[in-house]
């Protein structure tokens, strides 16, 4: 079996062999890949969950709150939702996923799974309706140790570092408790202000305002003092080792907005007065040239991520909230705006280091492309094209984000994996991604497309599982 085929799980020689037979990939993965550290440089794991050093009480807790991906399968599967964000106990949640497990066949869920079992459990059992009692109570009872514990997984994975991701009106406190813990891993907040551009909403973005004031202890009487609370918080953010930000938008917002007209459209969301979807697009396009500007003059890396569709059932988006498993891939046009964007920082001298995330893999060779025009010889990669993330972080999915970057740019510069998840169980994904790209030079080295040189490729393999992140972000480790 090849490096993706799991060939050190005798579980995984029951389960598929993934793609061909690659002495080379098990050579790339098990000299160069299989040991490096993880930086976590994405994710969206609770900072309080860290700095209490959460222990879980269940299988359920560490694996299915939260875990939206379950979820949609679990629906998919004609389970109720009782089972799935219902009342039902932890236990029946449970049972109710375990019967899901083998309809998951050929969906990335049936191998993590089973890749998570191993790794945090030593369990090669496969799951399903006959074994999960057994699997739960072998689990909970390693979950009652130490080592299973928040901050015992992070040092079982070799995580260096965890960027998590936070409001600007977080107060930051569980931060600053992690920093002052004995904790090796280092986490740091990651500088997400998505709800700045909710001028829209007014009702929402004013109860924000009231959070962004009181964490920056700024009276947020007019548009000024609203830019000043954000670079406050910038600051603070930075002081406490961040150096990165984060965006979650459908498309860039490129139009070119006076600060006179941006201030006007504050005044009426401040006023609680409607604001036009022309008003909300200038007003975003003044913040996003706002913030890259912060972003450029500390040396941070802007992260744009791209295509969601989020919230599409509104049914159950009135019931449930966001992040429950109703999100899919957009299908918006892209290049016009993000290009724009990219050049009006460029031209203004204030461009910082970005990795642009694509969810749609129709757009693939245009963001790699994108990228490759704004690189200035400052930094290796300073736009990087970032990995497949969403639906996109399984084998396939990775394989073309891998496939283009290669074709359109340089993957030797490539910051590699990162979990983008809320679950302590996602640190295999790492493994997975590894496998991966192994697999993907082994057959390249098998076929003669690449030198069998292991020191020239491996030493490339062993950059982008780790020391290219560590490089390109700065972050103080």
């Amino acid at each position: 079996m090849d490096a993706l085929a799991f060939d050190d799980l005798k579980l995984f020689a029951r389960v598929a062999a993934l793609g061909s037979l690659s002495a080379a990939a098990r050579r790339l993965y098990h000299e160069y890949a299989r040991n490096e550290p993880i930086l976590d440089y994405h994710c969206h794991l609770p900072p309080k969950d860290v700095a209490e050093n959460r222990r879980f009480a269940n299988l359920f807790e560490i694996w299915l709150e939260g875990d939206h991906y379950k979820w949609r399968a679990m629906r998919a599967h004609g389970v109720a939702e009782k089972y799935i964000t219902g009342d039902a106990s932890p236990k029946e949640k449970f049972l109710a996923w375990a019967r899901t497990v083998p309809a998951t066949l050929r969906n990335p869920l049936y191998h993590w799974t089973h890749l998570e079992l191993k790794r945090y459990f030593g369990i090669d059992e496969l799951l399903d309706g006959k074994s999960a009692e057994r699997i739960w109570e072998q689990a909970n009872a390693l979950l009652a140790g130490e080592s299973l514990r928040a901050w015992g997984i992070l040092e079982k994975f070799q995580v260096r570092a965890v960027c998590t991701t936070d409001d600007p009106a977080d107060d930051l406190r569980w931060h600053r408790q992690i920093a002052a813990s004995g904790l090796k891993t280092k986490v740091f907040p990651t500088y997400r202000p998505d709800r700045a551009f909710l001028v829209g909403q007014p009702d929402l973005f004013n109860a924000w305002l009231g959070q962004l004031a009181a964490s920056s202890n700024t009276d947020i009487a007019d548009f000024q003092s609203f830019l000043d609370a954000l670079k406050q918080r910038h600051d603070a953010f930075h002081a406490l080792g961040c150096r990165l930000s984060d965006h979650g938008l459908n498309v860039c917002f490129p139009t070119p907005c006076p600060e006179e007209k941006a201030s006007e459209i504050f005044e009426k969301a401040r006023a609680f007065i409607p604001v036009s979807e022309e008003d909300r697009a200038q007003f975003a396009s003044f913040m996003m040239l706002f913030f890259g500007r912060l972003d450029a003059e500390k040396g941070w890396t802007k992260q744009l991520h791209l295509m969601a569709r989020r919230n599409n059932n509104s049914r159950r988006f009135r019931e449930l909230g966001p992040d429950t498993g109703f999100d899919s891939i957009g299908d918006w046009p892209q290049m016009d705006a993000l290009g724009a964007y990219l050049d009006l920082l460029e031209s203004e001298g204030a461009l910082p280091k970005m990795v642009l995330y694509n969810l749609n893999p129709a757009w693939n060779y245009a963001f790699a492309t994108m990228a490759g025009n704004f690189q200035d010889g400052s930094v290796p990669g300073k736009i990087q094209f970032g990995s497949g993330w969403w639906f996109l972080d399984q084998k396939e999915g990775m394989e073309w984000q891998i496939n283009a970057l290669s074709h359109c740019g340089l993957l030797a510069h490539f910051v590699g994996m990162l979990t983008d998840s809320r679950s302590f169980m996602s640190y295999p994904r790492h493994e997975y991604f590894r496998r991966t790209l192994c697999n993907l030079l082994g057959e390249d080295i098998e076929k003669g497309l690449l030198p069998a040189d292991y020191e020239l490729v491996g030493g490339m393999v062993r950059r982008i599982c780790y020391g290219n992140a560590a490089r390109h972000f700065g972050l103080p480790l």
